[in-house]
């Protein structure tokens, strides 16, 4: 017998969540419309169902990922097989098995908790999400028990029909075997289409640099006279020439920029063989590697020719003009401009250079790991010329052995575009004199990094400040202070100082203390195991009944701290990782990726998560663009309530990953 709230939940059901074969769930109790039904009911279940409920599913499923990118007609072939499922506040949908799932669950309404055997939640699924995606995947049982948080409707899937849908659909197939991957390409699509930019095509970044091969190399073998590759470069109109070994194999190269500073201004004979002129081993990469990596290469290394190499041997050169061929502002036109600046009062203007070719790139499609590297590296050439100057202009200094550390997101080379300063002094022996001057030195830096638009930190962590201009033997004795105690305030500065990079200057002295760094946590296990909780204190602010937890805080009220709450349990993750893996590496991708075989973590988990970060970052950089564009300061904290659905159904994912990061943290250092 079935009550009468239940006729009227099941005629609701019927009117509001159409498919093409209905039964409800009642806290665990299944009605079958076979059985007999007051009048009105039994006849909506013998009806074959109107066209106009069809489509009414297919317009709801077209309107969120993946079904928005699918064949129409895989869509219908969907909504043909659905069936439709209520279940009420608190009934269990799914417990674990060892047997794979019979249905997938796609979510038309309410909330879903997926919780370990333990009770604890660690999945909130919302409508639109599918589940157990993994599980029927891999034909295994469900690992979590799913449980209804609200009064819910899903849709349901037979296992069979997924597994064919699998099979019709290339969109289906690739959402459900790389799930955040496919919504970052969704949403940046989206990205492009809002910015509007005409481009020459959307993935230019993303192309192989074989694709901007217009000609053989000019090439000359080693021993070869000035005068002939110089009339070698000249009739065939290029600007530089690669220097080879009879195996075809790079040896250096000369561009034109080499000849006049070291062939003519030096008066060197023509005569000359080109080893002693040229740069010899140069950077290169091979030709099948993405234009990205070359943009980033050159703003590095302050270089504007590439030789390309297949198999070891030269194939082709890439210069920035290539790469740029359709822009006004260039990596090549700041670099350049910033190495020839002789005032520093020039460089301020050079460091909005810096912002408005990010938002360029931004608005071309540029990956977030990309970008924020190119940041870095122009970051890195503009400090690197204030500290020259600065430190040219004092001749205390003379012989005396020091290098500029970057500290933090520089240190990291993951800026955005809003960063304050963190930085510090490392240098050899020094007289009481000379550690006042580096001081005097460090104070002027500090004050032109800030006029550039990098506020000085509210921390102090600034070489200016005389507890961070420290010789190697005091730094040493820094850290094993940190190490040895392990307070809260170790802890903290240890997050910010172990992630140390030198910038400019003695680079031995950074790294002698990097090698000796890696030893000392390394054996230290207790220390790693104190980081690792202290980590863990940051959770991801992913709600239980709502998705997100938001801030309270009155001056960022209702909003998500992107950096603090989001990209920091990834860093701080990764940065442990590192440590207990002795890995040099202070990039937060790259760390994981250098620690990924030792921990063996799985390469589909690992990129997950280095996705999960880059969106994050990349989220942070169109938040602050956004404010940019407004005139407002730019800062980390993000109204999820201002995001399109897709980019929000990301940020939750996102938000996932990291929480199955700090999942592993815990498991590895049994917190």
């Amino acid at each position: 017998m079935v009550s009468a709230g239940c006729v009227s939940l099941a005629r609701h059901f019927i009117e509001s969540a159409p498919a093409s074969l209905f039964f409800a769930c009642y806290g665990g109790c299944t009605v079958n419309y076979e059985t007999p039904l007051p009048t009105d009911i039994a006849m909506a279940h013998t009806i074959p169902l109107a066209n106009s409920l069809h489509r009414a599913t297919f317009d709801a499923l077209r309107r969120q990922a993946p079904f928005a990118a699918m064949r129409e007609e895989a869509v219908l072939w969907l909504v043909q097989r659905l069936s439709v499922a209520y279940f009420a506040n608190g009934a269990v949908l799914l417990d674990p098995a060892e047997s794979s799932p019979d249905s997938l669950f796609i979510i038309k309404q309410g909330t879903v908790s997926g919780d370990t055997a333990e009770g604890q939640t660690v999945l909130q699924l919302a409508a639109g999400e599918m589940f157990p995606l993994g599980a029927l995947l891999a034909g295994r049982g469900a690992a979590n028990r799913y449980v209804a948080a609200a009064d819910t409707f899903c849709y349901l899937l037979p296992a069979a029909d997924f597994h064919a849908l699998l099979a019709m659909s290339t969109e289906f197939n690739d959402f459900c075997t790389r799930r955040i991957a496919s919504l970052l390409e969704e949403s940046q699509r989206a990205v492009q289409a809002e910015y509007a930019l005409a481009l020459d095509d959307d993935s230019r970044f993303a192309r192989p640099l074989a694709s901007l091969i217009r000609r053989a190399p000019l090439a000359t073998l080693s021993g070869t006279p000035l005068s002939d590759a110089l009339a070698a470069m000249e009739s065939a109109r290029v600007g530089s020439v690669v220097i080879t070994n009879t195996a075809g194999q790079p040896l250096g190269i000369l561009t034109l920029k080499d000849v006049l500073a070291r062939v003519t201004l030096a008066g060197v004979p023509l005569a000359t063989p080109i080893d002693q002129v040229m740069t010899p081993d140069p950077a290169t990469l091979d030709v099948n590697a993405p234009v990205a990596d070359a943009l980033v290469l050159m703003a590095r290394q302050g270089i504007h020719h590439i030789p390309l190499i297949q198999a070891g041997k030269l194939v082709g050169v890439v210069s920035e003009k290539d790469v740029f061929a359709l822009r006004r502002l260039s990596v090549e036109g700041i670099t350049a401009a910033i190495t020839r600046s002789e005032d520093p009062a020039r460089l301020p203007a050079l460091a909005h250079d810096i912002g408005d070719l990010a938002h360029s790139l931004l608005a071309q499609g540029m990956d977030a790991e990309n970008l924020t590297a190119i940041i870095s590296s122009l970051n890195d050439r503009l400090t690197e010329r204030i500290v020259t100057l600065e430190s040219e202009s004092d001749a205390t200094l003379g012989g005396l052995r020091w290098c500029w550390l970057a500290l933090g997101s520089e240190g990291r080379m993951e800026q955005t575009l809003s960063t304050d300063q963190d930085n510090a002094l490392i240098f050899a022996e020094a007289s009481a004199a000379q550690r006042d001057a580096l001081l005097a030195f460090a104070q002027r830096v500090n004050n032109r990094l800030d006029a550039c638009g990098f506020p000085l930190c509210k921390g102090d962590i600034m070489a200016s400040n005389p507890k961070w201009c420290l010789s190697l033997a005091d730094w040493r004795q820094q850290f094993t202070q940190w190490i040895d105690h392990g307070s809260p305030e170790a802890l903290l500065h240890a997050s910010i100082f172990f992630d140390f990079r030198p910038l400019t200057g003695d680079a031995a002295l950074a790294l002698d203390l990097r090698a000796w760094l890696n030893h000392a946590a390394q054996k230290n296990p207790r220390f790693l195991h104190q980081m690792a909780g202290n980590a863990l204190r940051n959770r991801p602010p992913l709600g239980l009944v709502r998705d997100f937890v938001l801030s309270d805080n009155d001056a960022h009220p209702h909003t998500i701290d992107l950096k603090l709450n989001g990209a920091t349990p990834f860093v701080d993750a990764a940065r442990i990782f590192a440590l207990a893996a002795g890995s040099p590496q202070t990039n937060t991708a790259k760390r994981l990726r250098e620690a990924a075989h030792a921990l063996h973590i799985p390469d589909t988990e690992l990129a997950d998560w280095n996705r999960a970060f880059h969106f994050l970052q990349l989220l942070r950089l169109r938040h602050q663009h956004g404010q940019q564009r407004t005139g407002t300061l730019p800062d980390n904290h993000l109204n999820p309530d201002s995001l399109n659905p897709l980019d929000r159904r990301i940020l939750k994912e996102a938000l996932r990953q990291a929480r199955k990061v700090q999942t592993r943290l815990a498991m590895d250092y049994k917190l």
